[in-house]
């Protein structure tokens, strides 16, 4: 009978100690409850309803006239519904801004966008502006005067260490009505990269990696800190079978921040440029360039009359260092110089043949002066394109790739580019006619077309693309 009182005794002391330790406050309740309790009003569910062009007729086989004969009615559009989530993080008065992934409303532009706040109220959205290079996008409604929002609180992703809690909200599953379902766990690792989430991955990418359960649907919420803070925007999954297995990523919300802040004051993300085509280091180089560790980047290509070259970079260097910061690897690099500031100072460190440098660059921004130079990047702000040259990083990965043509590196959502069906990977080959090689000649192509344009108020730009699916397609753009 002794034993078993001790016994007792014993559980129940450890129970207290156990008891004591659990994340509780005065009532018994987790912390999570009141952390969540407003906050999740913030989230928002989204619903994109469009009509998508098929191009049916000019695909494989149905362009052949046998099928043409059989089929003549094919359908030359599809509607897509697709939902997310998203979360308001601003509001002037009645305007009321929502930060989530670009994916989640990538057809917007060619249908409608419906909003619904907690309270089952449902707006129209307009796009304020998007960025594929990111995943990260801003819309907009306009609520009733007597409609109360609450808006999210921005914390800073940048204080984050593995093993801090981590809160997610979002709506799983689209359709199951599961809206502003929390899930909570941990942060699983930061500065995640070089992840590959299919066709549309993002160039930037810096992710927090948590086991708080994410699944389809959950894209464009927020991540959540102890203090109620988001700390990152809800993006992708990893698992063999579409669902959670506690692997989920989120965008930090230092790097949202900067983005939606940008496509608010200007509708496009200013980042800044250098002028070099950077490679990952490996075990192998490191070796042949006698480092004793793996870091850095080493520059491939140095870009002619950009900042890079006028710092003195040359081919074969490795940035180890900038801003007195250590360069981890080509992702980290990227995001590091994009942010830097256009007309800003950097001071880099490298090393070339074995010896340590220190270099200064000063930042600039990538428009469309670079592409008169012949530089390998071209952005059209009122037609919504970008184009890299073949030979640029970005279409280093391309498996088939063709003779001559420039590459589509950014779509803008809204714009004539985006009306007319491109995508990230298309190849323009033609223009009007003329082959375009390089990216000078996109260039000089659209001037041209710009100044038919005055004598032909309806001019219509006629370019042959590759389609990233690997068909040939005519495309027709209509300069705004």
């Amino acid at each position: 009978m002794k034993r078993v009182l001790m016994a007792f005794l014993f559980a129940m002391g450890l129970f207290s100690i156990l008891f004591a330790e659990l994340p509780v406050n005065d009532k018994g309740r987790s912390p999570f409850v009141e952390i969540v309790k407003e906050l999740r009003e913030s989230v928002v569910h989204i619903r994109v309803e469009a009509q998508i062009e098929t191009n049916l007729r000019s695909q494989g086989p149905w362009s052949d006239d046998f099928f043409k004969y059989f089929f003549p009615q094919l359908p030359e559009s599809r509607e897509s519904v697709s939902m997310g989530s998203g979360f308001i993080f601003e509001q002037k008065g009645e305007e009321v801004f929502i930060m989530t992934n670009a994916h989640v409303i990538e057809n917007g532009d060619k249908g409608t966008i419906t909003v619904t706040l907690a309270d089952k109220a449902k707006y129209q959205a307009e796009i304020i502006g998007t960025d594929t290079l990111s995943d990260i996008a801003v819309i907009k409604i306009e609520v009733d005067r007597n409609e109360k929002v609450v808006v999210a609180d921005l914390g800073d992703s940048d204080d984050l260490e593995i093993g801090d809690w981590a809160i997610a909200i979002g709506n799983p599953f689209g359709g199951l009505g599961l809206d502003r379902t929390v899930t909570v766990g941990v942060i699983s690792a930061t500065n995640r990269s070089d992840l590959n989430f299919g066709k549309d991955s993002p160039v930037y990418q810096d992710y927090i990696q948590t086991d708080a359960a994410i699944n389809p649907g959950n894209s464009g919420g927020p991540l959540i800190n102890i203090y109620g803070e988001v700390i990152g925007v809800n993006a992708a999954i990893t698992s063999p079978a579409g669902g959670n297995v506690g692997i989920g990523f989120a965008i930090p919300v230092n790097l949202a921040r900067k983005v939606s802040n940008d496509l608010m004051k200007d509708g496009r993300v200013i980042r800044a440029y250098l002028g070099i085509l950077p490679q990952q280091m490996t075990s192998e180089l490191a070796k042949a360039m006698k480092m004793d560790r793996i870091y850095g980047v080493l520059v491939a290509k140095v870009e002619q009359e950009t900042p890079a070259e006028k710092a003195g970079l040359k081919e074969g260097d490795v940035i180890i260092e900038v801003d007195g910061k250590e360069v981890p690897d080509v992702s980290r690099f990227r995001i590091m110089i994009a942010d830097g500031g256009v007309g800003q100072r950097i001071k880099m460190k490298v090393i070339r043949k074995g010896e340590t440098k220190d270099l200064t660059a000063i930042l600039e921004e990538k428009t469309d002066e670079i592409v008169s130079t012949g530089r390998t990047s071209q952005t059209v702000d009122d037609i919504g394109l970008e184009v890299q040259s073949l030979d640029s990083e970005f279409a280093a990965n391309l498996q088939d790739k063709p003779d001559f043509g420039v590459i589509v590196s950014n779509v803008s959502q809204g714009t004539p580019a985006s009306k007319a069906g491109f995508s990230r990977g298309d190849i323009i080959q033609q223009i009007n006619g003329k082959e375009i090689k390089t990216v000078k000649d996109f260039n000089n192509a659209i001037s041209e077309a710009r100044k038919e344009r005055e004598k032909d108020d309806e001019k219509i730009v006629l370019m042959h693309v590759l389609k990233r699916n690997g068909a040939y397609q005519f495309v027709t753009l209509q300069l705004d």
